[in-house]
């Protein structure tokens, strides 16, 4: 399944960066994650507890960050055990650029499934993913983003 899409973040370039390698704005916009410790250059460990469809989840991974362009670019990847569940593997190429009024966030989103909740067809999951990234997206241009008032 894969996925792209953008975002203007109203907040300059480099503070985006640094909310993109902090370990707490991601714990926060990661949808699920009860647990994330590490740092970007060791990467992190990460508990997360989803539900899709009728199956429900404890998933345990990691996320590690590569391809690291400082203040312009990485490629987000994940990748996480749930028991009988099944296992879940993701990745997200994530640019910025700067915008009118903020920062312009493009990603572009790759997830694969498998196991017992592979099996609840495509449609379901692919659903669910767009969900979650746009879940994700939308907490992390929120945790980023000066309150309004």
């Amino acid at each position: 399944m894969d996925l792209t899409g953008n975002r203007i973040i109203a907040a300059p370039r480099a503070t985006v960066w640094a909310r993109l390698n902090d370990a707490e704005t991601l714990k926060a916009a990661i949808p699920g994650c009860t647990e994330l410790t590490g740092s970007p250059e060791e990467g992190f460990s990460a508990t997360v507890v989803q539900k899709v469809g009728p199956v429900k989840a404890t998933f345990k991974g990691s996320v590690t960050l590569s391809d690291i362009v400082a203040g312009q670019s990485y490629t987000i990847t994940g990748e996480g055990s749930g028991g009988v569940a099944g296992f879940a593997k993701g990745a997200a190429k994530v640019r910025l650029a700067d915008a009118e009024g903020g920062t312009d966030l493009v990603y572009e989103v790759e997830a694969r499934v498998g196991g017992k909740i592979a099996q609840l067809g495509a449609r379901l999951i692919d659903g669910f993913a767009r969900k979650m990234a746009d879940q994700f997206f939308t907490r992390f241009q929120e945790a980023v983003e000066p309150p309004t008032e």
